[in-house]
């Protein structure tokens, strides 16, 4: 082998030791973006059940983040200005839209569940202030944890009235 051989295969070598270096880096930032995707999406993961699936399972769902919702049955609202906590009670809805529109729509499906004594109906606690929505029959979408005493305490708690978005039904004209 004369000089130049060996300079021109040192060279080469050196070529494809690079490049092997720059796809095993590569692949090892590609790896490590994944992992910390996946931790972060497991870690920020949250069930939504119903007020019914989570009375069923109660026992496994105990200190978990979870979100649920249901009808708010406006006679059980209590709220304590000094310490902002609020308690209320909602009813079970379903938790398919297509089975709410089959039965008639939210404002029917929330109107139903707050006056069926039958549902299921869950205690619910929440410190804040209280929500101008917050009214009889309104959907409550809360996530937070159940406590081994059945309540479910919300960390974060949003409110739709629906007879606020329905539209008026015109009246027929007399002819």
């Amino acid at each position: 082998m004369t000089d130049q051989d060996f300079d021109g295969s040192v060279q080469n070598q050196s070529g494809s030791g690079g490049r092997a270096k720059f796809i095993v880096g590569g692949l090892l930032i590609f790896a490590a973006v994944v992992y910390l995707i996946v931790t972060s999406t497991q870690a920020s993961a949250q069930y939504f059940l119903t007020v019914d699936e989570l009375a069923e399972r109660a026992g496994s769902e105990i200190g978990r983040e979870i979100r649920i919702s249901g009808a708010v049955i406006g006679d059980t609202v209590a709220f304590e200005p000094e310490t902002l906590t609020l308690k209320f009670t909602v009813a079970h809805v379903p938790g398919d839209n297509s089975e709410i529109e089959a039965q008639g729509g939210l404002g029917k499906v929330l109107y139903d569940a707050v006056n069926d004594p039958s549902r299921t109906r869950m205690p619910v606690v929440y410190v804040g202030p209280k929500p101008d929505l917050l009214r009889h029959e309104a959907q409550a979408i809360m996530t937070g944890e159940l406590g081994e005493d059945g309540v479910f305490y919300a960390d974060e708690l949003l409110l739709k009235c629906p007879t606020k978005y329905e539209e008026a039904v015109p009246e027929q004209s007399e002819g």
